[in-house]
């Protein structure tokens, strides 16, 4: 095997141009599936069967299906849909929003019902509503728990997004791969795409260690 990173470094500034790119799409999509998967884990929580139901089948679907063909629909169904072309990182962002919230959702959900039932309780004791109860009391609490699951939901988030190349978005892996394309020999560039990938992940890997230990010191 003969490699020749010579040729591929001039590139890297190209490559790592799409670091923005990843990072813009995985911000977006997991602050929109974290703010749905708070919804749809109250929904699963809640006393309305018809809210249970229908979170239980958003997470069925979206949890039984392939993100690469939720991330196709979106963006190849949209002129049938919506009549034009979304942008691909619209479509980008979207469908891995719509796809961590059903996991988040279930990490969530867990946490919830893993905090003691005597807090709420001693909520509904003292005349606290439902919705102070939760958002002061349940959900912080649960957030402590779940920290982990739900930085392992990033992560992946972070190395799924990878995906949005088959839709043309100017990301690590799209740059990778058009430098393999002009210089015919795919194997460095690629090679480097996967080196930012891990060291973005082991980042965040870091990060979310640090901010657990953070949690545990203000216990």
């Amino acid at each position: 095997m003969n490699l020749d990173f010579t040729s591929v470094l001039p590139s890297l500034p190209f490559i790592l141009k799409g670091i923005g790119v990843t990072l813009q799409i995985v911000c977006l999509a997991g602050i929109l599936g974290f703010l749905l998967g708070v919804i749809l884990s109250l929904c699963k929580i809640s006393s309305i069967k018809v809210l249970n139901w229908l979170a239980d089948a958003y997470t069925s679907i979206f949890r039984g299906t392939p993100l690469i063909l939720q991330l196709m629909i979106i963006y190849f169904g949209s002129p049938q849909i919506f009549g034009y072309q979304i942008e691909p990182i619209v479509a980008a962002v979207a469908a891995f929003a719509l796809n961590s919230a059903a996991y988040i959702s279930e990490i969530i959900r867990a946490g919830i019902l893993a905090v003691d039932k005597g807090q709420k309780e001693a909520a509904m004791a003292l005349g606290v509503p439902y919705r102070p109860t939760m958002l002061n009391i349940i959900l912080p609490q649960a957030m402590k728990n779940i920290l982990p699951a739900l930085m392992n939901e990033f992560i992946t988030l972070t190395k799924e997004s990878a995906l949005v190349t088959t839709i043309g978005v100017m990301d690590v892996m799209r740059r990778a791969y058009q430098v393999g394309a002009d210089q015919f020999k795919f194997f460095e560039p690629l090679l480097l795409a996967g080196i930012i990938y891990y060291i973005m992940v082991t980042v965040l890997t870091l990060l979310g260690k640090m901010i657990e230990r953070r949690l545990r010191t203000s216990d």
